[in-house]
């Protein structure tokens, strides 16, 4: 009897000890798999309250005497470039500014205006008109292939012919600064064609809004 007591005891607790075991294998699967998966959806992120700001912090507060700046408006720039690359147009509050690749306007190596360029000078000028500007700057830049005299002159001719031509159209009323810098003030890299390409042009920028500011005067 006693050694059937014991047997049974035993039996008892093997059991038990297995079902213990399989529950803390059951608790261990389980909790690996709820480290696997995230607890909110990639990318999602968790809502946290704003944090609390002292409104009387020394750090947020003028020292004595110190003012603040004026207020500033910042000065907002677009660009707008045709599919092949060859006009360029930047407005910013104060200025308008168009580039005409070297290509489009000469020859090779030339700074005498192909029939096609009149058309092209002639869109600038009537922009220069509706803006009312008095003041045009023209300037002319290669790349930095040959030497930096030779672009010298071959850009400043260019100019010049750009600016004989705006001034046919816009007349004596208008002041003119014509210059020519070489491969100087790149807007591309010299290492590739289509960057160079970029940087033979000629600039003409002017003043926007002088005719509605004299309008108000």
């Amino acid at each position: 009897m006693h050694h059937s007591l014991t047997r049974r005891r035993q039996g008892r607790v093997a059991a038990t000890t297995v079902t213990a075991v399989a529950l803390l294998a059951t608790l261990s699967i389980s909790t690996a798999q709820a480290d696997d998966e995230p607890s909110q959806p990639p990318g999602s992120t968790t809502s946290q309250p704003p944090p609390k700001v002292d409104g009387n912090s020394p750090g947020l507060k003028l020292s004595d005497g110190a003012t603040l700046a004026p207020a500033k408006v910042l000065d907002v720039k677009s660009v707008i470039e045709d599919l092949g690359g060859e006009e360029r147009r930047e407005d910013t509050g104060s200025d308008v500014k168009f580039a005409l690749q070297a290509e489009v306007l000469f020859g090779k190596d030339s700074a005498k205006l192909n029939p096609k360029a009149n058309a092209r000078i002639k869109e600038i000028a009537d922009e220069v008109e509706a803006q009312g500007a008095k003041k045009v700057r023209v300037f002319g830049f290669t790349d930095n292939l040959g030497s930096y005299a030779h672009g010298k002159k071959l850009s400043k001719e260019r100019a010049d012919a750009v600016h004989d031509q705006l001034s046919k159209t816009l007349g004596s009323d208008i002041t003119f600064e014509v210059r020519g810098y070489s491969e100087d003030y790149p807007i591309a890299s010299n290492s590739t064609e289509e960057g160079r390409k970029k940087n033979r042009r000629v600039e003409v920028a002017f003043p926007r809004g002088e005719a509605d500011a004299g309008s108000q005067s």
